[in-house]
C-alpha cells in the first residue's frame, strides 16, 4: 500500500493559523456585539474558564498528558501572557468604538510588525521586498487611522497598541515553540487571561469606575452582571473554540516561520468586513477601503515572495525540538 504524501510542516502552519483566525474573527465580533451591555473583564473571565478546562479535558491529553504543563521557562510564559492579555484589552476597546471592519484592519498591521520584528529577534531574513511590504501596510494603517484629520479618533489608536501587544508575544511564540507544546502555550495563556480578569473584576467589577461615557472606557470598566441564558451560552461557545484556536495559533507559529504564516491572517479583514455590512450595517469608506487594500496587498505580496523562495532557502530556518511522545 502506497504511503501518503508528508504535508510539509510549513504548509500545516499556515492553515492551522488560517483555521485560528477564523475562529478569533467571530469571537471578535461576538465582544463587539456584547460591548454595550457586559464589561470586557467579565468576557473574557468566562471565556478564559471554559478555554481552560476545554484544554485540561481535550487539549493537553492529546499531545502527551498533564506533564507537559510543567515548565522551566514560566518567566517567557509569563511575559508572553501579559503581552497577549494587553493585546486583547487594546483591540476589544478599540473596536467598541470603532467600525468593526477599521479596529481589525489597523490591528492587522500586526503580521507586518512579526515581520520587522523576526530580523533582530528571530534572525530571519529581511529583503527590500519585504521592507516595501512592510511600509505600505503601515501605509494604510495611517490611512484609517488619519491622524490630525477632522475624523480622527484617539480609539483607532488601540488596535495599533494592540498590534504591537501581538507581535510581541508571538516573537515568544516562536522562540518556546522550539521547546514546549501548543497545548502547554495555549493553557498558561488561558491561565493568563483568568488571572487578569479575575484581577480586573475585584478591582472594577462593582462598576465604581464607570459612567464617563467614552465607550472603551466603559466597555472596560462597566459593572459585571448576571448574563442572560443564551448570552451565556454564547459566551461559553466562544471559551470551547477560543481554546481550539489558542491551541492552532500556537502550532502555527511553533511549526512554521514567523514572517511565513503570519500573512495569512489577513482572512480576518475580509471576514471584519462581511461582519460589519451583516450586523451592524457598517461599509468601510473610500479612505477605509484604501487603507485596507494597502495592509491586505501588503501581506499578500509577503505570501507569495515566500510561496516562491527556494527549498535551500527554507532549510535554512532554525531547527526545532522534535516533539515527544
Amino acid at each position: 500500500m502506497p504511503r501518503l504524501p508528508r504535508i510539509p510542516p510549513r504548509l500545516i502552519g499556515m492553515i492551522c493559523v488560517m483555521m485560528a483566525i477564523t475562529i478569533f474573527s467571530v469571537q471578535d465580533m461576538a465582544f463587539k456585539w456584547f460591548s454595550d451591555r457586559y464589561a470586557l473583564h467579565q468576557l473574557v473571565f468566562i471565556r478564559s474558564c471554559v478555554a481552560m478546562i476545554t484544554a485540561l479535558a481535550i487539549l493537553v491529553p492529546l499531545e502527551g498528558g498533564y506533564t507537559n504543563l510543567r515548565t522551566k521557562r514560566w518567566k517567557m510564559h509569563l511575559m508572553r501572557g501579559v503581552a497577549i492579555v494587553f493585546g486583547n484589552m487594546f483591540f476589544f476597546m478599540g473596536a467598541a468604538a470603532l467600525p468593526f471592519s477599521e479596529a481589525v484592519a489597523i490591528f492587522f498591521v500586526s503580521p507586518l510588525i512579526i515581520t520587522l520584528m523576526a530580523v533582530p529577534i528571530l534572525g530571519e531574513k529581511f529583503s527590500i521586498h519585504r521592507f516595501a511590504a512592510v511600509i505600505a501596510g503601515l501605509t494604510g494603517a495611517l490611512i484609517i487611522i488619519r491622524p490630525g484629520g477632522v475624523t480622527f479618533q484617539a480609539a483607532a489608536l488601540l488596535p495599533l497598541m494592540a498590534a504591537i501587544a501581538y507581535s510581541s508575544m508571538q516573537m515568544m511564540t516562536r522562540k518556546l515553540g522550539l521547546a514546549e507544546k501548543a497545548s502547554t502555550m495555549a493553557f498558561y495563556i488561558q491561565v493568563m487571561f483568568f488571572t487578569s480578569s479575575a484581577a480586573m473584576g475585584l478591582i472594577a467589577g462593582d462598576g465604581r469606575f464607570a459612567g464617563g461615557g467614552d465607550p472603551s472606557m466603559e466597555f472596560l470598566l462597566r459593572a459585571w452582571e448576571w448574563p442572560e441564558r443564551t448570552d451565556m451560552l454564547i459566551m461559553c461557545a466562544l471559551g470551547f473554540f477560543n481554546a481550539f484556536g489558542g491551541y492552532l495559533i500556537s502550532q502555527g507559529y511553533r511549526m512554521s516561520e514567523a514572517s511565513l504564516v503570519a500573512p495569512f491572517e489577513y482572512v480576518a479583514i475580509p471576514l471584519s468586513v462581511l461582519w460589519s455590512v451583516l450586523i451592524w450595517s457598517q461599509w468601510p469608506d473610500a479612505y477605509a477601503w484604501l487603507g485596507i487594500s494597502l495592509i491586505c496587498g501588503a501581506g499578500i505580496y509577503i505570501a507569495l515572495r515566500e510561496a516562491r523562495r527556494k527549498p535551500d532557502e527554507i532549510a535554512k530556518i532554525p531547527p526545532r525540538t522534535p516533539l515527544r511522545r
